[in-house]
């Protein structure tokens, strides 16, 4: 499907795995301009290769720490230099640092790390890339939430808490941008079988790559069972994240889309 992104200026935050990696590849494919920013700089380089390859107009590295104010603004500031412009941002760094946990375990420093990576990372993204959306043709936002917020898990209330968050300044950012006609959105995304659930797989025993079994794990351990039989793979994600992150995506602003293989929740 053409997504009308041949040329369009694409950061993507998070953009060297999981939902994030397979994002950026839809927009490559598409014939976008594509950076990926992300602290690990040996993955920043085998993405951008691996976005060239993939059709990118342009691929470039943004190597920077989302909890550091300055180096946000340098990398933004690396995008102005080179492109002038962004039409695209994606946020897809999820909450980090803080332990998982019942309420009671959970300490200051715990809930802290949730929402600095989770929600203030964001909030620092797209404050230095509102003069670059500003200044293209059309812009729009996605944020990565969580279906997490409308299902809870005892463990993962920090978490959760920090994708509501999200969620909520998403919907705010999408009236105060309107008259700008920067459209915002959020994506929550279910059980999808990237590097935190693999991760979480393989330490009960089950085998990632088979997603009928993730899923019966999920259902078995969190009682969280989709209408599908199987957990996502995050390239099945990546393609909604690039429409709505695309110039097809004309009028829809605001919107908070479940990516989670069905439930009983809208």
């Amino acid at each position: 499907m053409d997504l009308g992104l041949a040329g369009a200026a694409v950061v993507v935050q998070g953009g060297t795995q999981g939902m994030g990696l397979a994002a950026a590849e839809c927009f490559a494919a598409d014939g976008a301009r594509v950076a990926v920013l992300a602290r690990n700089r040996a993955n920043l380089e085998k993405t951008v290769g691996r976005l060239l390859e993939l059709g990118a107009a342009d691929a470039v590295a943004l190597p920077a720490d989302i909890t550091r104010p300055d180096e946000v603004t340098a990398a933004f500031g690396l995008v102005r230099d080179r492109w002038g412009e962004l039409n695209s941002l994606v946020n897809a760094t999820g909450p980090k640092g803080g332990r998982m946990g019942p309420f009671e375990e959970l300490t200051d420093d715990d809930w802290l790390a949730a929402v600095d990576v989770g929600v203030l990372g964001m909030v620092r993204c797209v404050r230095a890339a509102l003069p670059l959306l500003r200044a293209a043709e059309w812009g729009r936002i996605v944020n990565i939430s969580a279906h997490s917020t409308k299902r809870q898990t005892a463990s993962l209330i920090a978490y959760t808490a920090a994708k509501s968050m999200v969620t909520s300044i998403t919907k705010n950012l999408s009236l105060t941008l309107a008259p700008d006609e920067i459209l915002v959105n959020t994506v929550s995304p279910g059980s999808f079988a990237s590097e935190g659930l693999a991760m979480w797989a393989r330490g009960i025993g089950i085998d990632p790559e088979d997603l009928h079994a993730v899923m019966r794990g999920i259902t078995e351990h969190f009682g969280h069972p989709a209408h599908l039989p199987r957990a996502g793979a995050p390239r099945e994600i990546g393609a909604v994240i690039a429409f709505v992150g695309s110039r097809r995506n004309t009028y829809m602003t605001g919107a908070n889309v479940n990516v989670d293989g069905g439930s009983d929740f809208s």
